[in-house]
């Protein structure tokens, strides 16, 4: 059974909660991007908290039937990007997601309320 983009974002969502991910941004890029449906922005406050986060996405992912099409950056979690189809998620050291600060390039996005 195929996960909805809205199931993976909530679970993308709740998982990132689960590890005390900070800041949790869920964008709504549908019509802004061909890239995605939504992306989930949110940080970690250490590189052991970031990779928690990812591990964490990764397997409630897994366990609702869906498919983690890539991931990037795990090894430095300075910036880890994990890339769910229709939902891209970036995971951001603290310091990394000051300096990036992507919401800030998808500012025409909607931010999407969540579970």
């Amino acid at each position: 059974m195929a996960v909805s983009p809205e199931q993976l974002l909530n679970l993308a969502v709740t998982a990132a909660d689960d590890k005390k991910a900070m800041n949790i941004v869920a964008l709504d890029l549908k019509g802004i991007s061909l890239i995605s449906d939504y992306f989930v922005i949110c940080h970690g406050n250490s590189d052991t908290q970031v990779q928690a986060i990812a591990t964490e996405i990764r397997k409630q992912v897994n366990e609702a039937g869906g498919t983690v099409k890539g991931i990037e950056g795990l090894d430095s979690a300075r910036w880890v990007l994990m890339d769910l189809g229709d939902v891209i998620v970036h995971i951001f050291h603290r310091d990394e997601r000051e300096y990036y600060n992507i919401e800030r390039l998808w500012s025409d996005a909607k931010v999407v309320e969540t579970v």
